[in-house]
Formats: C-alpha cells, structure tokens, sequence
C-alpha cells in the first residue's frame, strides 16, 4: 500500500464526496447509506467505510 499523507488523505476524502452526491442523482433503486468509522492500523488514523444497502 502507498503512503498515504495527509493532503492525500482529503483528497481522497473531498474525491469520495463528490461522487456520492453524484451517486444520489444516479441511484434509481433506494438504497441506505451505512457509514462506518474504523481505525486503520497502517494509516495510524480513523477512516470512513461506507456501504450501499437495498432498503
């Protein structure tokens, strides 16, 4: 796994939002959002999981 710095990390995070508001216009079936917050060990920082679940 690349290092992944902080400016890397909100990168990643601003990319990830944007295409979930992207994905809300897009999704025809209803689906929840669950969202999930775990520590990652290699990263030494909390992160967002978030999965898409038929209602």
């Amino acid at each position: 796994m690349a290092n992944l710095t902080r400016r890397g990390f909100i990168g990643t995070a601003a990319a990830a939002g944007a295409l979930r508001g992207v994905g809300v216009t897009i999704a025809k079936p209803p689906m929840r959002r669950i969202l999930t917050l775990a520590y990652d060990k290699s990263l030494g920082m909390m992160r967002a999981v978030e999965r898409l679940v038929p209602r």
